[in-house]
């Protein structure tokens, strides 16, 4: 099993940043890929974004295109999202989640990631 621990949220003003960690831990070399997603209040998960473990393809939903960027730190086994540029609409709970493995638009759908986090509340306020 992979075990997945968020941190990094918090209450930010419109138009401000913060950085969400997902660290990693337990079989990790079954990983394939790593992605965020996340649920607002009243709505379905949705994808934010994901990148392949070793680095060299990244996927963004459109929202979010310009202003968050996906990351990872091979050695400490953690991925990354820095997010700027926040807006009411970012609100919501961030979950981290492992694949071992997507392709291409599959990348984009939760159902095919293996295992979760517990999520991150992050709400930005207008």
């Amino acid at each position: 099993q992979v075990q997945l621990v968020e941190s990094g949220g918090g209450l930010v003003q419109a138009g401000g940043s913060l950085r969400l960690s997902c660290a990693a831990s337990g079989r990790t070399f079954t990983i394939y890929a790593m992605g965020w997603f996340r649920q607002a209040p009243g709505k379905e998960r949705e994808f934010v974004a994901a990148v392949n473990w070793s680095g060299t393809s990244t996927d963004y939903a459109d929202s979010v295109k310009g202003r968050f960027t996906i990351s990872r730190d091979n050695a400490k086994i953690t991925v990354y999202l820095q997010m700027n540029s926040l807006k009411p609409e970012d609100t919501g709970v961030y979950y981290c989640a492992s694949a071992t493995y997507c392709s291409g638009y599959g990348c984009y759908q939760d159902n095919n990631y293996n295992y979760w986090g517990q999520g991150t509340q992050v709400t930005v306020s207008s």
